[in-house]
């Protein structure tokens, strides 16, 4: 089926429809979702995130030839509950591959925090934690370090969520951490830096780094008295406005790094959640050189609009067969789906479309 974007026809999407699905499996029996995708020529390894009862996630493994084949899905969770800061979910995984090391990003859940976490392999098929990867801070360090900010910069948002989870008893909640999801790695470094999007409310931010044993609390704390710096996008436009978040590992093209991520705006029907596309310098992906005023595709289909959560379309990966880029997201926190569409012609409307700045 063929989805025209109800704001501009330039850029056609054609929605394929739903992968993957729940199973009477206990470990994915409630959702099949945000997976995480790696693709090795015409095969693509899809790492899902796979749901119980409880809310308690795992990673999943399928595996495709070619884009939506399905061929190969393990009966039993791929990667597991391990530790105690992950110990209610093991959530949202992406997946790149640099310099012959497979880095697996995730969202770790505790049953309170949910932040940022690392496992790495050297064969795609036992891979080793590393740790929590974001900011160990509470949030009253976090609103502490905030204010040390360039307030005339600085996205009133920002403030505004601070003070919608003190109003919600969040901040005062003992163990409770700054909550940072969405964390996203580019799939090579840049001036021989890691580079990494996360996404602390309302924006998606920007970090690099030389080696992952730089990421101490001391480096964290310079990082949000700063935090202007590396901000890469705000909330912009109308299918945005409440917030965004890191979707897909960039993909690196002539013209620049592709980046698809999701943007959330509440309507008279709940939030509604929206991939998006913007387009960063190759050499400084802290440059926007384009970025699309209108939604790449919206909820529409049924099995987006209603689910475990209704009206989401959350992409997380990505694999690219000729000029096709397929794009696979999680549909209502409960299935996996994939959507197509044109490279070339998704690249040539965002050159068309000048950033503008929040």
């Amino acid at each position: 089926m063929e989805h025209k974007n109800q704001n501009n026809n330039i850029i056609s999407i054609e929605k394929k429809g739903i992968l993957l699905s729940p199973t009477i499996k206990p470990f994915e029996s409630n959702g099949v979702l945000n997976p995480g995708i790696f693709q090795e020529g015409e095969e693509v390894h899809i790492f899902y995130r796979a749901v119980e009862d409880g809310n308690f996630s795992t990673i999943g493994y399928a595996r495709s030839d070619g884009p939506t084949n399905i061929v190969e899905r393990l009966k039993r969770p791929f990667i597991t509950r391990d530790f105690d800061y992950e110990k209610h979910g093991v959530e949202d995984a992406r997946i790149v591959k640099i310099e012959g090391i497979f880095y697996l990003t995730y969202t770790a859940y505790d049953g309170v925090n949910a932040i940022g976490a690392l496992a790495t392999s050297k064969d795609m098929k036992h891979f080793e934690r590393k740790g929590i990867i974001t900011p160990p801070i509470d949030y009253k360090e976090y609103k502490f370090h905030l204010e040390h900010c360039n307030q005339d910069k600085l996205n009133p948002k920002y403030f505004y969520y601070y003070n919608l989870f003190a109003e919600l008893g969040i901040v005062e909640e003992k163990h409770r951490l700054l909550k940072d999801k969405d964390i996203v790695l580019f799939p090579r470094k840049i001036n021989n830096k890691f580079v990494m999007l996360h996404r602390i409310w309302p924006g998606i931010q920007i970090v690099q780094f030389e080696k992952w044993e730089d990421l101490t609390k001391e480096f964290w704390v310079d990082y949000i008295k700063n935090l202007t710096d590396h901000i890469l996008l705000d909330p912009l436009y109308n299918f945005e406005v409440n917030y965004l978040g890191a979707g897909c590992p960039p993909i690196e093209t002539e013209d620049g790094w592709l980046m698809i991520y999701h943007g959330v705006c509440e309507t008279n029907i709940g939030k509604t959640y929206h991939a998006a596309a913007a387009l960063l310098d190759i050499n400084d992906p802290t440059k926007i050189i384009g970025r699309l005023p209108y939604p790449l595709f919206s909820p529409s289909e049924d099995w987006e609009l209603k689910g475990v959560v209704n009206h989401v379309v959350f992409p997380t990966g990505t694999a690219l067969f000729d000029d096709d880029l397929y794009i696979y997201y999680g549909a209502a926190d409960k299935h996996t789906a994939v959507a197509k569409v044109s490279l070339k012609q998704l690249l040539d409307e965002l050159k068309n479309q000048k950033h503008e700045k929040v």
